[in-house]
């Protein structure tokens, strides 16, 4: 399973949702950015590598349902609701997403 994490710059939620999940529970996980200033702006491979897509907030779903409809029409795009208002690696940020992924943790 790939695991796909995207906020809006790639630079706090996202990036920390890669690394906890990919140390701490050796998922195969990658992040991206809707933004185009994100440090990995979300790209047509990243939704095909992809098995799970896992996005911060309603307006990342919709950013990206609306630039790649065909390859997210047979992927699930699920919404975790995680404001922008932590740094990487915030210990409130990681509790947080580590409550929001448990129903998707195989």
């Amino acid at each position: 399973m790939n695991y796909l994490f995207i906020c809006s710059r790639n630079q706090w939620r996202s990036p920390t949702a890669e690394r906890i999940f990919a140390v701490g529970y050796g998922l195969s996980t990658r992040s991206a950015g809707t933004s185009r200033h994100a440090k990995h702006t979300i790209s047509q491979k990243d939704i095909a590598w992809a098995d799970r897509i896992f996005v911060m907030e309603h307006k990342h779903k919709q950013n990206i349902k609306e630039k790649f409809p065909q390859l997210l029409h047979h992927k699930k795009v699920i919404v975790l609701d995680i404001a922008d208002d932590y740094q990487y690696m915030d210990e409130a940020l990681i509790q947080i997403l580590k409550d929001s992924m448990q129903p998707y943790l195989d």
